[in-house]
């Protein structure tokens, strides 16, 4: 039996210059973008040799469709020079030359999106430094509820010994005012106590 080789997946990067006016300008002016965008994405596939030919494993960067899209729908760039890379059967495109105004725009977001890992790492320390303190304060509380326990259970076993001994002693007090009671009656009605009612 033949043994399946893995077939190591390499990074292809490449740039590129995709001519836009000649697919262009077959289209009529409202459909004049999206033929562009069409027409990049038609360029890689045939240039980065995509096995199944499915445009749909070309992804076009952000920065790239706001670029082709920068001056509406009716007036795309003529031509676009972008950076392919080709990871296994995806094709990912980016815009080599950026317009300025869009510069400011990535270089912005990426700002904003470094705040964001900045604060979220704060966040994680300071939850980290909860949770140790914690523990510490968890085994301090465990020691004290230990302690504490220790004593409610001598304190219960006290109010326990209190309450066995209080009700032992109403029972004699009962018992003895009974049998009081009855060796009086019996002496009232003259019997003795050594007779046994004889």
């Amino acid at each position: 039996m033949a043994k399946k080789e893995e077939v190591k997946e390499e990074k292809i990067e490449r740039e590129y210059i995709i001519p836009l006016r000649e697919k262009g300008r077959v289209v009529p002016r409202y459909k004049k973008t999206p033929k562009a965008i069409r027409t990049v994405k038609e360029f890689l596939l045939r240039h980065m040799k995509v096995r199944d030919g499915d445009s749909n494993s070309i992804r076009i960067d952000s920065y790239l469709n706001e670029q082709l899209w920068m001056r509406g729908i009716k007036n795309p760039p003529y031509k676009v020079k972008v950076k392919a890379v080709k990871e296994g059967d995806v094709v990912r495109v980016y815009s080599a030359d950026l317009p300025q105004n869009i510069k400011f725009k990535k270089a912005r977001e990426e700002k904003i999106e470094e705040k964001a890992k900045e604060e979220l790492e704060k966040k994680k320390t300071l939850m980290e430094k909860a949770r140790e303190t914690m523990k510490g304060k968890g085994e301090e509380k465990k020691a004290d509820e230990e302690k504490k326990e220790e004593t409610e259970k001598e304190k219960s076993s006290q109010v326990a010994e209190e309450t066995i001994e209080k009700e032992s002693a109403k029972a004699m007090k009962h018992t003895a005012k009974t049998n009081l009671q009855k060796q009086k009656g019996m002496e009232r009605k003259g019997y003795d106590a050594t007779s046994r009612g004889h």
